[in-house]
């Protein structure tokens, strides 16, 4: 197998560039087919811009984005966490109207919807003040990580939004650098991927490698892949978090980072994709500023 790069001129920017080498690949995959739809690090909230970052401009590149996936008819929508963001003076009652006002925005989406936790996501609100301004659909609204099942294919959902102590991120009560995923967690992803029988792709914001500075991966990304690898069962892992289009491959595990919607202004500088997986083969159709992949 090769990951080899495609590249789409309409709705491309030269600023999306990546130099990916051909890589070995051993993907398990099923033999039906799954869309779904992509995104990450939309950072909404109704303020000004604070260099590339325009935070306003996200409502209107998630609404275009939403109306691509219904009209693609994907089988649902993944948000990547850092869903929302909050005033540089910051305001619970504020930043709670930005997550409703967003959150709106996704709903249009007329299919399963999912979310998964970012550290921004935790800007001026708990957990449980999160989850209950959102819908992650079949799952109970306490769970941040979670696992669900789509036409042949397994997903799971983690959530490294924990400080070193294993206390969640709560009102600002953390250092974006530092996430980890307790061992209570630990324990369901090993249980979670040994009753599944079918391949599986994972969604994490922060990171699951171990990246040059430091500061983007979880601080025990280490014990989270070895769970990964055991199982035999896992393709690919999907992770925003660094607003950096980044691939590779370790131990047979693709890990794929998208770019942050947030990023730039206007239309033209929207970021989503559409991730197709078949049988043998994961091809994901970059949007805008996301380029296309694929593993076959």
């Amino acid at each position: 197998m090769t990951w080899k790069i495609n590249r789409r001129v309409f709705l491309k920017t030269s600023g999306a560039a990546l130099a990916l080498a051909a890589l070995p690949s051993c993907v398990r995959q099923g033999s039906g087919k799954v869309r779904f739809g992509l995104v990450s690090d939309s950072h909404y909230a109704d303020r000004e811009e604070s260099g590339i970052r325009f935070y306003r401009e996200s409502a209107e590149k998630m609404k275009a984005c939403v109306d691509v996936m219904n009209q693609e008819k994907v089988d649902f929508m993944i948000h990547l966490g850092d869903f929302k963001d909050q005033d540089p003076e910051p305001d619970e009652q504020r930043t709670m109207q930005y997550l409703r006002d967003f959150e709106a925005i996704y709903a249009e989406f007329k299919g399963p919807r999912y979310h998964v936790l970012g550290n921004h996501d935790m800007d001026s609100l708990s957990k449980s003040q999160f989850q209950s301004m959102i819908e992650n659909t079949g799952i109970d609204e306490p769970e941040t990580f979670y696992s669900f099942d789509k036409g042949d294919y397994h997903f799971v959902v983690l959530d490294a939004c924990f400080n070193p102590d294993g206390s969640p991120y709560d009102h600002d009560n953390f250092q974006w650098f530092d996430a980890n995923v307790p061992q209570e967690q630990l324990d369901w992803l090993d249980k979670d991927l040994k009753a599944t029988e079918k391949p599986t792709i994972v969604f994490v914001h922060q990171m699951l490698e171990d990246i040059e500075n430091g500061k983007h991966h979880i601080k025990n990304f280490a014990k989270v892949r070895a769970i990964l690898e055991e199982s035999g069962k896992v393709s690919a892992v999907f992770q925003g978090h660094k607003h950096e289009e980044r691939h590779k491959l370790i131990n047979d595990i693709h890990y794929y980072t998208i770019l942050g919607m947030v990023d730039y202004s206007g239309p033209e500088n929207n970021s989503f994709a559409i991730v197709t997986l078949e049988e043998e083969s994961i091809t994901l159709e970059g949007y805008f500023r996301v380029s296309d992949f694929e593993i076959s």
